[in-house]
């Protein structure tokens, strides 16, 4: 069995990393305070945590046939004023937007993501408080409407 190539964090000069993925993909990561000329580590954290539910969930929802026609998380953070400054709350709030969409279909996606699928959202779940809410936007004639 071959093992997976590592992740490589490489040092740019003037405060910016290049981050590459095992896939190949390089990242700039910016870690000068205040300068925000490419996402900082902290927000690519959250960034793949996110992107770790949302697939979750819209993955979960096309097999249950919901009719999503468009889908968002936000995620806002709260963080400890200690070094090292750990999350201490993460609120995730998943926003589907389609024709009849099911309640209980996108209460449960959420669940199983957060609790079985979401290696993320496992990882932090001992430091962090982890709260998921969910809104459903009703597509009605090709507009959507709040429900």
């Amino acid at each position: 069995m071959n093992p997976a190539p590592p992740t490589v964090i490489q040092h740019a000069g003037d405060e910016f990393l290049i981050a590459t993925t095992p896939s190949g993909h390089a990242i700039a990561v910016d870690v000068k305070a205040g300068r925000k000329s490419a996402p900082g580590p902290l927000e690519l954290f959250i960034a793949g945590l996110g992107s770790c539910t949302a697939s979750d969930v819209i993955s979960i929802l096309g097999k249950k046939r919901e009719q999503v026609t468009a889908y968002h998380v936000e995620i806002r953070t709260e963080r400890r004023e200690e070094d090292p400054r750990s999350f201490r709350r993460i609120e995730l709030k998943h926003v589907i937007r389609g024709h009849n969409i099911s309640a209980k279909s996108v209460e449960r996606a959420i669940e199983l993501s957060t609790e079985k699928y979401c290696g993320a959202i496992a990882t932090v779940r001992a430091t962090a408080e982890v709260i998921t809410t969910y809104e459903i936007q009703a597509e009605q004639n090709g507009t959507g409407t709040s429900s």
